[in-house]
């Protein structure tokens, strides 16, 4: 029982081709202009240069993140590879608000305990004790999800 899904993540779609897509733009357009117009300082070019690589990198490792699903049990959050995002235990609160810190269409969730720091572009990260979902998963998956675990943590509290 304690294996059963309850909700699930797929960061499937146009969100997901965007981002990717604006990563590469990005990267090629300041890789073109590092070569086809250089500034005139060697330091600016070696700038632009490493700016548009690290795009490049962060594109292919945006697309590969974003393979990966999140699922809910009533034990933990994990993705599609077995990396635990966070235990539902640990878990204090959750905070999807309108103005809360937290990426595209996502949540992020507070900690009792620090956790080592883990990031996968698009989809989540964790830093201390916070764990944040969210970035080109559609809303239509991640709110639900959001409900499930703040419901399973006031159930817990009371």
């Amino acid at each position: 029982m304690d294996d059963e899904i309850l909700a699930e993540v797929d960061p499937r779609g146009p969100r997901r081709v965007i981002g990717i897509g604006m990563l590469l733009t990005l990267g090629g357009l300041v890789l073109y202009l590092a070569f086809v117009q250089p500034p005139a300082n060697f330091l600016w070019q070696a700038f632009l240069i490493g700016m548009g690589l690290v795009s490049l990198w962060m594109a292919h490792k945006m697309q590969v993140s974003t393979t990966r699903k999140l699922f809910l049990t009533e034990v933990s959050l994990t993705d599609s590879d077995g990396r635990v995002l966070a235990q539902v235990d640990d878990i204090v609160a959750v905070n999807r608000g309108a103005f809360a810190m937290k990426p595209s269409n996502g949540f992020t969730l507070t900690l009792k305990n620090p956790a080592p720091r883990a990031w996968q572009p698009g989809l989540w990260w964790r830093l201390g004790r916070r764990v944040a979902v969210g970035g080109v998963t559609p809303g239509s998956q991640a709110r639900p999800m959001a409900d499930i675990i703040a419901v399973m943590v006031a159930r817990r509290q009371a």
